[in-house]
Parts: structure tokens; C-alpha cells; sequence
């Protein structure tokens, strides 16, 4: 099973999608990566999910990313009295650490961490940014507000703190048992929501080790202050559009989505776009006309990924919504326009041996019109330096590691394969040629660019580039 577009779709799984033959159809649609959401599921739905999903990969023989996506920390207000109250422009209102049921004047907020962290002049934002409150004076017991922006406020509605660095890590006695669990039935990809620091994704790499991939969720604006050093340290980045448009102006997020894009494919780590992208189709058959040019902007950008949410998880038409991402999909990466402006997108090279192969191979496979590119990968770092190049040729990643090919299916435009690793040149010319023919990506005459590292097996280290006809019976020559 071949994929007729080069951008990944991610779907979530949820009460709409989580029996065996919704997740086939899902996969078959054009689902690449499945995620769990912690927030919703216990440690039994996550075993009882992926034991289905890798009955699916099984039965179709394509390989499938798992996302396990931690809650993080959700800060609430208490409860009130009568349920809710209304808060008017102008007036006080009081957040404090007793757990007496709230008024018109005060409610409880559970979260000490929060006291010692807000300053004077700080913004509070309340109900998914409906109702805004501005930090008048605090202390260790409570904070005392001016209502910005009035309305109802209900018991447990959530609150944001878009100016304020919490001085507690992101990952809750919640969070570290998720991963644990996550990681005890080899989760591919680890997302962790609200990160705010570099210093939350080394925890995490800690506690990781390498096991899976971690994925820093970008939805807080501080975030953003230290967008460069995250990226760095993350293996992936997911743009979660909706909460940071919360705690962000809204008119702001389709740039720094722009601007992100483009600082993940520079430093050559995977991107996902996420959030509202078919909103609509929650609860019904088709998107609107402004959901299709969202995602097809993501997808003219060059995004690795592009995810859907509640439209997979618990929307009426789950595998719909799949294949509508499908078909926008297929129809703009066959645009006139759209390989000229991911190459006007493209970065310079890193001096590396690596890297000046990858750019080459991109250059030779275009220039020569070769069938593909095949990349031998045992880390998947080769793989993802053949996709940062976005070459129009279609690119097979080779990997004896059936975690690394899992991992790799969140990456831009990577057919990937496991297979044995290669013995010899020879073997391993045949071996790409072979599978480049029974994958449906060459014909017998077609000739494809080969890339590794030599010795055999050495991780990160492409150094090689070589060019094979496929033979007849798909056996590969000089």
C-alpha cells in the first residue's frame, strides 16, 4: 500500500474510531499516524488501542505510527455555589486557596503553584479565553483581579496564564505514568502539551531514553520566546493552533505557523499542524470552503503532518474526514505551483557530509528523472534528511528496525520499508532496486539513487551516493 501524497495525516482515536474495523478504514483512507489522547483514555483503553492498531498494520502490511499525547497539567477553577456566576467588566474578583464553594466575588483555585508564579499586571484568561481578568495584587493564599473581559463563569472551567512562566515542570504524577505506559507498549511518538521551557523537554528525554520519539506541543506563548532552543531539543514539533490561539491573538497564529514550519525543516525535525483543521465535519459529511484552504495552506508550506482531532475521534464521520484530508492533499501537491513553493522554501545545507549527500541526491534524482531515491536508514536521521531536501522524486527509506520505519511514518514524503540490513554493496544496490520494484515505485529500465553509510550499518553517517538501473526481475546494476 503506496501513498499518493507526501504530506502524513495524523488521526486521533477516540469513542467514534476506536473498534478494529473504523481504525482499518482510517488507515486505509490515508490515516499515517494514530494518536491517543491521555486526556481521555486509561491505560487499559491504550493497551486495548494499540493491540488493535498493530492488528490493523498487520493485516494491511503498512507500517503505523503510534502518538501518545500527555495531558499535562489542566488548571481549573473550583465550583461555585449556584454553578456559576457572571463576572462584569470592571468589577474585583478573587482566586484563592480556600475550598469553600464560590461567589460573585471569589472561587477556589486548586493550583498553589499558581500563586507564587503570577505577577501584578498579568493576565488570567478563563473559559477557553472567553473572560479575561488582569492580576491586580497577590500572595500566597490568593490573587485579586479586575475583570478585563465579563460573562459566565461555570464550575472547573479551565484557566490560561499567557504571561506567566509556572516555576513547576510541565509533566503531573498523571503525565509520568501515562509515559510510562505508553512506553510499555512501545509507543513511536511521545507528545508533551504546554511546554513552556527547554528544560521541560530534558526532563522528558530523561524519563524517555531514546525509546520513543518526543514531541514538543507548541501552545503557550512562552513558548515561543524559546522557540529555537525547544525545537532543538525536541524530535518533533506539533502546532497546536488552538490553544495557542487562546492565549495568543488569533491574527498572529497563521504566521508563527509560517515561521515554524520553516525553523523545523531548517533544523530538520518533523512538523505537524494541528487543531480545527476540518472542524465542521464533526458533524457533518463535508468541510467548509475556509477548512480546505486551511489545510491546504499547511500542505503548500511543506508541513510534515497535518492532524485531525475530535473530527477522527468523536465526530459522526470519522473516516470521511480522513479521506477529505486525502483528497485535499492529492489535489495540492498536484498543483502546477506547489513543488516551486516548498523549493522557494528550501535552506542551505549544513557543511556535513550528510547533509551536501542528501542535497546531491535531491539534485541528481530531479536532474536524471530517476523513479526514486532509496535511503538505507538504522537511526532514521538519513530518512529525515532526504525529506528535509522535499526532492519531487519519491523517497523509500530502508530500515532493519521496525521502530525506526513506525517512527519515520509522521515524516514528509518517506515510503518506508523494513527490511533486513544489507551485507554487501552489492546486496544492497539489489536489495533497493528489488523493493523500489515490488512497492510499485519503479518499473524494470527505471533507475533510482541510492544513499547510506558506509561501513554498512554506521547510524547518522551518509557518505554515499549511488545511481542502479532496476533489472527485469527488479534485481538492481551499475
Amino acid at each position: 500500500m503506496k501513498r499518493s501524497r507526501r504530506v502524513k495525516i495524523l488521526a486521533t482515536l477516540g469513542p467514534a474510531s476506536n473498534d478494529i474495523s473504523v481504525i482499518e478504514e482510517l488507515a486505509r483512507a490515508g490515516a499515517d499516524v494514530f494518536r491517543i489522547n491521555m486526556s481521555h483514555a486509561s491505560h487499559d483503553v491504550l493497551r486495548e488501542t494499540v493491540d488493535k492498531i498493530r492488528a490493523v498494520e498487520k493485516k494491511i502490511r503498512y507500517p503505523i505510527g503510534i502518538l501518545v499525547d500527555l495531558q499535562g497539567p489542566k488548571l481549573r477553577v473550583g465550583k461555585f455555589a449556584d454553578g456559576s456566576v457572571m463576572l462584569t467588566q470592571g468589577e474585583t474578583f478573587t482566586l484563592d486557596a480556600s475550598d469553600t464553594p464560590g461567589d460573585k466575588n471569589r472561587v477556589h483555585l486548586p493550583h498553589p503553584e499558581i500563586f507564587s508564579s503570577v505577577k501584578t499586571g498579568e493576565r488570567l484568561l478563563l473559559d477557553d479565553g472567553k473572560l479575561e481578568l488582569r492580576v491586580t495584587a497577590n500572595s500566597d493564599e490568593a490573587i485579586n483581579c479586575e475583570v478585563v473581559y465579563g460573562g459566565k463563569l461555570s464550575d472547573r472551567k479551565g484557566i490560561s496564564l499567557p504571561d506567566t512562566i509556572l516555576t513547576v515542570g510541565v509533566l503531573t504524577d498523571k503525565d509520568r505514568a501515562d509515559l510510562q505506559a505508553a512506553l510499555e507498549v512501545d509507543a513511536d511518538w511521545i507528545a508533551l502539551s504546554f511546554v513552556q521551557r527547554p528544560e521541560d523537554i530534558i526532563d522528558v528525554r530523561k524519563l524517555v531514553q531514546g525509546r520513543a520519539g518526543v514531541m514538543a506541543k507548541i501552545e503557550k506563548p512562552q513558548a515561543i520566546e524559546k522557540l529555537d532552543e525547544i525545537i532543538k531539543l525536541s524530535d518533533a514539533i506539533m502546532i497546536a493552533r488552538g490553544d495557542l490561539g487562546v492565549e495568543m491573538p488569533l491574527e498572529m497564529v497563521p504566521g508563527l505557523q509560517k515561521r515554524m514550519i520553516r525553523m523545523c525543516r531548517r533544523q530538520g525535525k518533523p512538523v505537524i499542524v494541528a487543531t480545527q483543521m476540518l472542524e465542521s465535519m464533526i458533524t457533518a459529511p463535508v468541510p467548509t470552503r475556509a477548512e480546505v484552504s486551511d489545510v491546504s495552506i499547511a500542505v503548500f508550506e511543506g508541513a510534515d503532518a497535518i492532524m485531525l482531532s475530535a473530527e477522527s475521534a468523536s465526530g459522526s464521520y470519522p473516516v470521511q474526514a480522513v479521506a477529505t484530508m486525502n483528497k485535499i492533499a492529492v489535489a495540492v501537491e498536484h498543483d502546477d505551483n506547489f513543488m516551486r513553493i516548498i523549493r522557494a522554501q528550501a535552506t542551505e545545507p549544513e557543511a556535513t557530509a550528510s547533509d551536501a549527500i542528501s542535497a546531491a541526491t535531491r539534485q541528481v534524482a530531479e536532474t536524471l528523472d530517476l523513479a526514486a531515491i532509496v535511503t538505507y536508514t538504522s537511526s532514521g536521521s538519513t530518512g529525515i534528511r532526504a525529506s528535509r531536501e522535499r526532492p519531487a522524486k519519491p523517497i523509500i527509506a530502508l530500515s532493519p528496525k521496525l521502530s525506526t520505519v513506525r517512527r519515520l511514518s509522521i515524516v514528509w514524503g518517506l515510503h518506508c520499508v523494513q527490511t533486513e540490513d544489507a551485507i554487501s554493496l552489492d546486496d544492497m544496490v539489489d536489495r533497493a532496486c528489488s523493493i523500489a520494484y515490488i512497492e510499485g515505485l519503479a518499473r524494470p529500465g527505471d533507475r533510482v539513487a541510492i544513499t547510506a553509510g558506509v561501513p554498512l550499518g554506521t547510524p547518522g553517517a551518509t557518505n554515499m551516493l549511488r545511481i542502479a538501473f532496476v533489472g527485469q526481475d527488479g534485481a538492481g546494476g551499475s
